[in-house]
């Protein structure tokens, strides 16, 4: 008895011992894997790290172009402003010249008007027995509607009479 308990225990000696093997070649398996799954994962992460920065880098250029494109805009825009700016300086000028001119001409018709009816005045009371009213109104000078006011208008800048 005593040798079969011997036997059985050497027997479970080797067993443990051969589990012990065992165990730690599975251990060393399990280490290597894990090396090779953590190698794995690191270039998996340098991989989206460099996609990444390939993406931020094509951003960029995306952004210079775009930055370039407003500048180019924006310059187009300003010269556009100034040359607007100028031509209403010109335009204002103008507008002033032609207010002025048109008042001169207002102001030379109420002297044509004034000196008319003051000659009509004169004209109608010498001639009230003679009847030459005929002749008063077929002055070009003395007719209505060549003393009326010149007046322009604010939507094709044309002169009415």
């Amino acid at each position: 008895m005593a040798s079969s308990s011997g036997t059985s225990s050497t027997s479970i000696l080797l067993q443990s011992s051969g589990s012990e093997e065992d165990l730690q070649l599975l251990m060393e398996q399990r280490k290597k894997k894990r090396k090779q799954s953590n190698r794995e994962s690191a270039r998996r992460s340098r991989m989206r790290k460099q996609k990444h920065l390939d993406d931020l880098i094509a951003q960029v250029d995306l952004l210079k172009k775009q930055k370039s494109l407003t500048l180019k805009k924006v310059n187009i825009t300003t010269q556009h402003c100034l040359k607007v700016e100028a031509e209403n300086s010109i335009l204002g000028a103008q507008k002033t010249e032609l207010t002025q001119s048109l008042q001169s001409l207002n102001d030379i018709i109420n002297l044509i008007n004034t000196t008319t009816t003051s000659d009509h005045n004169n004209y109608y009371y010498n001639n009230n027995n003679n009847n030459n009213n005929n002749n008063f109104m077929m002055n070009p000078m003395h007719m209505a509607y060549l003393n009326q006011p010149i007046v322009a208008t604010a939507d094709n800048n044309m002169f009415l009479w």
